[in-house]
């Protein structure tokens, strides 16, 4: 396949760029686990996109390695595998765009870019193509960039601000004062976590239902109690709410994608002999784990708590009665 391919030669160029006396043909083809003939082509592809591949025979070998003067990095001060990641993260903030976070990771990505060489540059381009990270649904920010910006600059002063809310349950807008702690990207949303002082509690707001937000001149401290770190981690999702025990259990239709994946610290899975499966976590948060549950249909069921049991058979029932 065209992405395995570019993935061995990406795997051939840091080879011989790591490699000062040069490298014979069998040691790199067992290191990229293939055949001599599909070596000698991908050091041919390598040649013809630019790379100043050398060849010397040594000892009775034909040793391979790149030009002493050809630097694969260029003038930029990064490992090639660090350029990527970055050129990837560029795919991850995607869901971002339009805000100053997007904006300046791919002026940081220009300004790498300009300074990498020629070979590196294009074949980097042709990886981009080959290996994609597309986001999934995601709210778009774009209109909110100078609440985002207000946010991180109140967030990085310690500085109280006066912002107008729009409730979601409810719809309605109040005025309110904040003290931002932390900017929070989750599950593909922005929030600003703080004290809100209607409250006097630490609560979390959606950033794209702040209709209007000003900074004060009153600066803040951050409670001495309070850990982000641990208030999110008993959460299912964005919701702090004591953590309680919750148990649910999968279908085998559905078993192993949700075995696959990590939902929760906490999550401990239990295979059953008929193929099903239990997921236990310690976490609060119902109105999330709700909407979960029931995003699984009839493959899972809510065995505790009892609670959270008799919200999703309300739901189902509530449901079924609009197809009646």
């Amino acid at each position: 396949m065209r992405g395995d391919q570019l993935a061995r030669q990406w795997r051939l160029i840091q080879r011989l760029a790591r490699s000062r006396s040069g490298i014979g043909l069998d040691e790199l083809a067992e290191d990229l686990e293939c055949v001599r003939r599909t070596v000698y082509r991908d050091l041919d592809a390598l040649m013809l996109a630019g790379f100043p591949v050398v060849s010397e025979r040594r000892d009775g070998r034909v040793l391979y390695r790149f030009l002493e003067t050809f630097r694969l990095g260029g003038d930029v001060p990064f490992t090639p595998d660090e350029i990527l990641a970055l050129a990837f993260g560029e795919d991850l903030l995607r869901t971002l765009e339009g805000t100053v976070f997007h904006d300046s990771i791919r002026s940081v990505l220009g300004k790498i870019r300009a300074g990498l060489s020629p070979e590196l540059a294009q074949y980097l381009a042709r990886l981009g193509q080959a290996f994609r990270v597309l986001p999934g649904p995601h709210k778009s920010y774009a209109r909110f960039r100078d609440v985002i910006q207000r946010l991180n600059d109140a967030v990085l002063s310690n500085r109280t601000v006066r912002m107008r809310y729009r409730t979601g349950a409810t719809g309605a807008v109040s005025q309110r004062e904040l003290d931002p702690y932390r900017v929070w990207y989750r599950g593909g949303a922005l929030y600003v976590v703080g004290l809100d002082h209607r409250s006097g509690e630490v609560r979390t707001f959606a950033v794209d239902r702040i209709r209007a937000l000003e900074a004060t001149p009153r600066r803040f401290s951050v409670r001495p109690d309070f850990d982000f770190e641990a208030w999110t981690a008993s959460s299912f999702g964005v919701i702090a709410e004591p953590a309680t025990r919750v148990r649910v259990r999968f279908a085998p239709a559905v078993a192993t994608w949700v075995e696959e994946r990590t939902w929760h610290p906490s999550q401990r899975l239990e295979r059953a002999p008929d193929g099903s499966l239990e997921l236990t976590m310690e976490v609060g948060g119902t109105a999330e784990l709700r909407s979960w549950v029931l995003s699984f249909g009839p493959d899972a069921e809510v065995l505790e708590p009892p609670g959270l049991r008799a919200e999703v058979r309300r739901a189902l029932a509530g449901a079924l009665a609009r197809y009646d």
